[in-house]
């Protein structure tokens, strides 16, 4: 008990906002993103690993505690899951939210979001097919192509900003996309 009352005190300090102490003093997570997919999860095994081992969980105390406590098994892996959601959103600079008729491009800088939105005006377009995007490429400075640039500040959390575009569809990009309008339109 003493290891996982330690264990506790460690995450209260490491994720303070993130906790909340039930009755009887136990401690339960409170996931701030969500959990990372199966496959997100067997990519990051060796991050995982290293995670537990911070924590010092071996391999045959992770196994126990899948067994014997598996709500603090999951709670580990949520915890895990959102410190790598944090570290994520801390560094992404860029998002592409693309569906068959418009384009969100996003620009994540320090005190902002910047927008560069794209509306194809041709029903017949589906900027997510080879055929569309290349229709687009033609026609792009076309009266069938309409245009938004706008700013917005964050919120008070601007990673949780992040992640709700990401969670509506946004992937993470270099950004090429985004610097090539930006580049036309300053023009």
């Amino acid at each position: 008990m003493e290891g996982a009352v330690r264990r506790a005190v460690y995450l209260q300090l490491r994720l303070k906002s993130y906790f909340c102490t039930a009755p009887l003093g136990a401690v339960f997570f409170d996931m701030k993103y969500r959990r990372l997919t199966r496959e997100q999860l067997e990519e990051l095994h060796q991050e995982f690993i290293n995670f537990l081992a911070t924590q010092s969980i071996t391999a045959e105390e992770w196994a126990a505690l899948k067994k014997e406590q598996p709500r603090v098994a999951e709670e580990e892996i949520d915890l895990f899951s959102d410190l790598v959601w944090e570290g994520v959103l801390a560094r992404v600079a860029y998002l592409e939210n693309i569906s068959a008729q418009q384009m969100h491009l996003f620009h994540l800088t320090e005190r902002e979001m910047k927008l560069i939105s794209v509306k194809l005006m041709n029903p017949e377009v589906d900027l997510r097919t080879r055929e569309g995007f290349a229709w687009f490429r033609k026609n792009w400075q076309s009266d069938f192509v309409e245009y938004l640039v706008a700013s917005k500040a964050y919120s008070e959390d601007p990673s949780q900003d992040k992640f709700e575009l990401i969670e509506q569809g946004a992937q993470i990009t270099k950004g090429e996309l985004y610097q090539w309008f930006d580049q036309v339109i300053e023009q």
